[in-house]
């Protein structure tokens, strides 16, 4: 293997780590769209680990199906449904859950298995990375109303992160892309969605305590747009 591929490889690994920690994490908290995206996410990665090291298809073939799951369901859907779960109080049931979950099953089919999408494909990923993001600039404005500001910052970096990595995908190619060790897409991407991961949760988490603390002294819980 060489350095190139050890670096993917350890890149895959952070973000199969991240995934599946924080993923369990929101397991705990019940919050199971954000949860088992995460996991799928990880699952992802870890097909990645092993196409960078062996080069195997079949793994490409796994980890680019649920690549294409997060990015054009997972991500700017399932992920905003969970966090309205602090935002709007949204709180769905397992049925819910897996109808959800199986819709977007299916539109991946169709995005990976279909060629009527054709050309339309990468700007449906932007778009729909684009529409997330800015549900996250409004997930930023009520970290900030609650003085949670480090949280805040943190998820205002993983938004500028995440949108410039959607940018660049399918549509820029970085000089050198071939032969880069560290600044090649793979690795930044990679690294990327891992940190993403890890503010999306501590970020969920200060709005969840703001809303408990307020619900323990009697205060209304602002869910509004």
């Amino acid at each position: 293997m060489d350095l190139r591929s050890l670096v993917l490889v350890l890149s895959s690994a952070l973000l199969a780590l991240t995934s599946f920690v924080y993923g369990w994490k929101f397991m705990k908290s019940r919050n199971y769209l954000l949860g088992v995206e995460l996991w799928i996410v990880g699952i992802s990665s870890t097909n990645a680990i092993g196409f960078f090291s062996t080069g195997s298809e079949v793994l490409y073939e796994i980890s680019h199906f649920f690549d294409a799951f997060s990015r054009g369901f997972g991500i700017p859907i399932i992920s905003i449904l969970g966090l309205m779960a602090v935002t709007h109080g949204y709180k769905p049931s397992i049925r819910q859950d897996v109808v959800v979950f199986l819709a977007s099953f299916a539109g991946a089919f169709v995005l990976v298995g279909t060629s009527f999408m054709g050309g339309a494909l990468p700007y449906y990923y932007l778009v729909m990375w684009t529409l997330m993001s800015l549900y996250l600039l409004y997930f930023i404005k009520r970290l900030l109303g609650v003085g949670a500001t480090f949280q805040a910052m943190a998820l205002l970096v993983a938004l500028i992160a995440s949108q410039a990595i959607a940018c660049i995908n399918d549509f820029y190619k970085i000089p050198g892309e071939e032969t880069n060790v560290v600044f090649n897409f793979f690795t930044l991407a990679l690294c990327t969605w891992a940190y993403f991961s890890a503010a999306i949760y501590y970020a969920y988490s200060a709005l969840e305590r703001s809303k408990n603390e307020g619900a323990a002294f009697g205060e209304p819980t602002p869910y509004r747009i």
